[in-house]
């Protein structure tokens, strides 16, 4: 199934705001309130933001500007004048809802959390824990905000969308320091000995059993030697390091926990108003899915966009480049982990196995393939190390069955219905054990698949992914709602899912920059349209000295002056499209050959 990134996109708006975004006498449709989880209501709103401030095409921001097929999309939100405003008072009452009775923002994670034990309820101290993917949802969020307002704001001047704009930006960008604050305190390092359960499986995991446990551990403080002497001398604010880090002889792992570490300090080196930090009760054990989830929110903080616009204040710069460290750490780690030793990678040993949770899946490959594909797109890796990540993209397509069929009482059906769970380690703080499910594995697949067909400019290797794509996105599409409340949006099972739906918006945003690249050159193409623009040009040069006068001369006049234009075109186009450079070149060669002959018979 081929992906149409803007008309998808366009069908995802329509069924977002028939269902959450229906405005009669200037009030929302019941679809708005759901107010159960944080991540869901973020989520829910950036399917629409998201694509409205990523593409300039559907931009919402500016109503003189805004597309006729963008128009017609949201007509259940308002008219062209009235998203704007319609948007602002939704997003207001995203802010208010998920603020506590202090005025301070909140990042419940709610019915994401599910009680381990069967048959056990969430209590409504667990449904208030603050989680990774909510501060990561609300990092994107206010800042999609926080631009769309800083443009809507040049197109308006009553006073009461003034005073609207200026609210909304002013609870935004605390919402925004809180999230930032809170991804800072999530992030840990966790130190452990060579001996002990978790340090013996990490060996045996970057090991893979090929060599003895002694040599792989010194070849292990060799590859991470300068990670730790960053770690050790780079991180202060909302983080405490173990000091026997400093002993080579122990491993270590680095990526965010699921919530606020227990005991991480507090960040109070800010100038201006610092919102409330309420104490974790993580342990200090990074999981590679929470990883992900605030790596991708990370890098919007320093995107183009977010620089150009100046979205962020004085606070917020330093809380990003803390964060920008912990992105580069913790990419760096798991992109040495992934592709340890000289010959197979430890990632293509499937499945991962979690070295700290001691569980087992091919989710868990995909998530350390994800940072792996982030790492790739940091350093502008080689074809080699690209073309076996797409390699490693395919086998996990076919274990997922999502490039094969899926069959009776299927292992793999867990990975999609209800997703993988995974125990949050010092949940039982709270009451009881929690898990976080996550049933994206799909959505996963074809986000970092578009990403890598981004990077590679191997054309055989982009071609295999961008086929993997389409089938990923079929695979995805069978699981839209068909009819009924959610119809048009995306599921889990039986129940209708944000998280599905924003997953597949994200990929749809990630296909349309796929889609917007200047096409690759190929070197052996445009040598031979640079040699065939030369036989031309001296062909036509032939031509135009025997251009016969009389009443054949006008229509040959013409064609010669046609010819004309298009070399011209097709040596504008060499070093940009030489493929259309040689296409147009031999249409060319193929007139001027019927001009001669034509001549030749007179």
């Amino acid at each position: 199934m081929r992906m149409e990134p803007r008309q998808h996109l366009l069908d995802v708006w329509r069924a977002v705001a028939r269902h959450s975004f229906s405005f009669e006498d200037g009030k929302p449709g019941e679809g708005d309130r759901d107010g159960l989880s944080s991540v869901a209501d973020a989520e829910r709103l950036l399917c629409l933001l998201y694509p409205a401030t990523e593409i300039p095409a559907l931009r919402i921001d500016q109503p003189d500007t805004t597309e006729r097929d963008v128009l017609h999309a949201l007509e259940s939100v308002g008219g062209r004048l009235e998203i704007p405003p319609h948007l602002i008072a939704t997003l207001g009452r995203f802010m208010r809802t998920h603020s506590g009775e202090d005025g301070h923002p909140t990042f419940p994670g709610g019915h994401f959390l599910t009680p381990a034990e069967p048959g056990a309820h969430l209590t409504r101290d667990q449904a208030q824990l603050g989680v990774v993917d909510s501060y990561a949802k609300s990092v994107t969020l206010c800042l999609a905000t926080l631009g769309f307002l800083k443009v809507y704001e040049t197109t308006t001047f009553r006073p009461e969308a003034r005073a609207a704009v200026a609210e909304l930006r002013d609870v935004t960008g605390t919402r925004l320091t809180a999230a930032m604050i809170s991804l800072l305190r999530s992030f840990t390092v966790n130190v452990f000995g060579a001996e002990s359960e978790q340090g013996r499986r990490l060996i045996q995991i970057i090991g893979q059993n090929k060599q003895p446990d002694p040599v792989v551990l010194q070849q292990f403080a060799r590859r991470f030697r300068p990670l730790r002497v960053t770690i050790v001398e780079s991180l202060t604010r909302g983080v405490r390091v173990d000091e026997s880090i400093r002993d080579e002889n122990q491993l270590f792992e680095c990526g965010w926990a699921w919530g606020v570490v227990e005991d991480a300090p507090e960040v109070t080196d800010l100038d201006g108003v610092v919102p409330a930090q309420p104490a974790g009760i993580a342990d200090r054990l990074p999981y590679v899915y929470f990883t992900v989830v605030a790596l991708d929110a990370i890098q919007n903080l320093f995107s183009e966009r977010t620089l150009v616009l100046g979205l962020l204040d004085e606070d917020q710069q330093k809380l990003a480049e803390a964060l920008r460290l912990r992105w580069e750490l913790s990419q760096q780690y798991w992109s040495a982990v992934a592709r340890f030793g000289a010959d197979r990678w430890p990632l293509e040993d499937l499945p991962w196995r979690t070295p700290g949770l001691l569980l087992e899946s091919e989710y868990f490959s995909l998530t350390v393939a994800a940072v792996l594909v982030q790492d790739l797109e940091r350093r502008n890796a080689t074809d080699d190390d690209l073309t076996r990540t797409a390699a490693l993209m395919e086998r996990l397509a076919d274990r997922g069955r999502v490039t094969s069929r899926m069959t009776e009482n299927d292992p793999a059906r867990r990975l999609h219905d209800p997703g993988v769970a995974m125990p949050l380690a010092g949940s039982e703080r709270s009451g009881s054990l929690l898990l976080w499910r996550a049933p994206d594995f799909s959505a996963q697949l074809l986000k970092r698949t578009l990403q890598l067909a981004c990077l590679s400019r191997d054309f055989s290797a982009r071609d295999r992914l961008l086929r993997l794509a389409e089938q990923a996105f079929e695979h995805l599409w069978r699981r839209r709602v068909e009819e009924g409340e959610g119809e048009g949006l995306w599921a889990v099972g039986p129940n209708l899912s944000w998280s599905m739906t924003e997953r597949v918006t994200e990929c749809l945003v990630a296909a349309y920059r796929l889609y917007a690249r200047s096409p690759f050159r190929s070197h052996d193409i445009e040598r031979l349209a640079r040699d065939m623009l030369g036989e031309a040009a001296c062909l036509l040069g032939q031509e135009q000295l025997a251009a016969p006068v009389g009443p054949a001369g006008g229509s040959r006049q013409r064609s010669l002056r046609n010819i004309v234009n298009r070399l011209d075109r097709a040596r504008r186009l060499l070093d940009s499209q030489p493929g259309t450079a040689y296409a147009l070149a031999l249409a060319v060669l193929g007139e001027l050959d019927v001009l001669a002959w034509a001549r030749n018979e007179d």
